[in-house]
C-alpha cells in the first residue's frame, strides 16, 4: 500500500515537472526524473533485502564517511550560484552528499538512542550533548555549503530520537528555551545566517515590502495558487508557471504550479496522498519488531512531515522561503534517490515485523 501511493505521486511529480518546464529551456527534465526515479526505486528494492540491523550495525563507520564526504564538498565541490553543495561526477552529472547524509543520521540517531534504551537508563544531559553534537556538526557543515534548507531537515531526526528516546518533560522545556535564546540572539547579531538567508526569512511576513527582491518569489507563488481557483486552469495552461514568472517550478515552487494547474481540488488530493503516506509510515513504526526499527522509521517519518509542511507553507506565504523540496514531487537526483532509500528501510523494518 505504501509503494502504491508512493508511485502514484511519482507518477504526478514526472506529469507536473513536464508541464511546469513545457515553454522553458529546462524542457526534457521529466526524461531525468524518470531515470532518478528508476535508480530510486531500484535503490529501494536493494535495501529492502538487507537486514536493518546490519546497517545500524556500521552506521558510525557510515556516519564519519559522511563527514568526509561534507569537508569534500567544501574542498573541491562545484559552486553554483554562490553555493558550494555538489561534487562533480562528470557527464552533467552531480552528487548531493547533505542528502545521503540524512539518511545516515536517521540510521546512527536510532542507534545512538537505541542504545540508551536498551541499557534500561533514563537519558541524561550527557546524552542529550552527545545527540546535540552527532547532529549538529554534520548540520554546521551543510550550513556552511550554504544549505539553510537541507541543514534544517536534520532537525526533525534530533526531535524524533529525543521524544522516543525518553526525553523529559523539564528537560525539553530548558531545551526549548535555551535554543530559542541562541538561536534568538545569533539571529540578532547577524552571525547566524548570511544577509540573503536573513532577508528570506523575514519577506514572508511582508513580502510587498521588497515585491521586486526579497518578497518577489512569495508573492509570485501566491499569485499562482490564488489564480488556480477551484479546478485549476489545465495542465500547460498556467499564466504564472508558463509564463515564467514562477520561479523555479519544478523544484522548490512545484506545489504553486500544482496549485494554478489543477486547482484547489487538485492540491487537496496530493496533500491527502501525503496524510495517507505519512499514516502508513506511523503504523509501520507501530508493527516495527523492535525499537530502533520504530525509531528509524519515526525518523524518516519525522524528516518527510518537516519537509512537506516547510514546502507547502512556503508556497501559501505562511513560512519563510528555504530551499526545502517537496518529497517525491520536486525535480532532484539526490533527493529523489534519498527518499527512495529511506523508504526502502522503512520496507525493511517492515518486512521483518515478526522476526525476534
Amino acid at each position: 500500500m505504501l509503494l502504491g501511493f508512493v508511485l502514484l505521486l511519482s507518477v504526478i511529480s514526472v506529469m507536473e515537472i513536464r508541464s511546469a518546464t513545457a515553454m522553458t529551456k529546462f524542457h526534457g527534465f521529466q526524461q531525468k526524473q524518470m531515470i532518478f526515479l528508476g535508480v530510486g526505486i531500484v535503490g529501494m528494492f536493494a535495501i529492502s533485502l538487507v537486514d536493518y540491523h546490519r546497517l545500524l550495525e556500521i552506521s558510525y563507520w557510515a556516519y564519519g564517511v559522511s563527514l568526509v564526504s561534507l569537508v569534500a564538498v567544501r574542498l573541491v565541490g562545484t559552486k553554483v550560484l554562490g553555493a558550494r553543495r555538489w561534487i562533480n561526477l562528470g557527464g552533467g552529472m552531480h552528487f548531493q552528499p547533505s542528502e545521503w547524509v540524512r539518511l545516515v543520521l536517521v540510521l546512527v540517531a536510532a542507534r545512538f538512542f537505541w542504545e540508551i534504551v536498551a541499557n534500561g537508563r533514563e537519558l541524561r544531559w550527557k546524552d542529550i550533548g552527545k545527540a546535540f553534537l552527532l547532529i549538529g556538526v554534520p548540520l554546521v557543515l551543510v550550513l556552511k555549503q550554504p544549505d539553510l534548507g537541507t541543514s534544517l531537515t536534520y532537525l526533525p531526526v534530533l526531535v524524533a530520537g529525543l521524544f522516543l528516546g525518553g526525553i523529559r518533560f523539564r528537560q525539553a522545556a530548558i531545551l526549548i528555551v535555551a535554543v530559542v535564546v541562541v538561536v534568538g540572539g545569533g539571529l540578532a547579531s547577524g552571525k547566524l545566517l548570511k544577509p540573503y538567508q536573513r532577508a528570506r526569512l523575514t519577506a514572508f511576513m511582508n513580502p510587498d515590502s521588497d515585491p521586486q527582491a526579497s518578497g518577489y518569489q512569495i508573492r509570485q507563488s501566491l499569485i499562482a495558487v490564488g489564480s488556480g481557483g477551484l479546478w485549476g486552469k489545465g495542465s500547460n495552461k498556467g499564466t504564472q508557471t508558463q509564463g515564467d514568472f514562477l520561479p523555479i517550478p519544478y523544484t522548490d515552487f512545484i506545489f504553486a504550479a500544482f496549485c494554478e494547474e489543477h486547482g484547489f481540488i487538485g492540491a487537496v488530493g496530493v496533500l491527502l496522498l501525503y496524510f495517507l503516506i505519512l499514516v502508513r509510515l506511523i503504523q509501520n513504526a507501530q508493527t516495527a519488531s523492535d525499537p530502533p526499527g520504530s525509531l528509524i522509521i519515526m525518523g524518516v517519518m519525522g524528516v518527510m512531515l518537516f519537509q512537506i509542511a516547510v514546502n507547502v507553507g512556503m508556497c501559501v506565504g505562511l513560512m519563510p522561503v528555504t530551499g526545502i523540496p517537496l518529497p517525491l514531487m520536486s525535480y532532484g537526483g539526490s533527493s529523489i534517490i534519498y527518499m527512495f532509500l529511506a523508504l526502502g528501510i522503512v520496507m525493511n523494518v517492515r518486512m521483518r515485523r515478526f522476526v525476534n
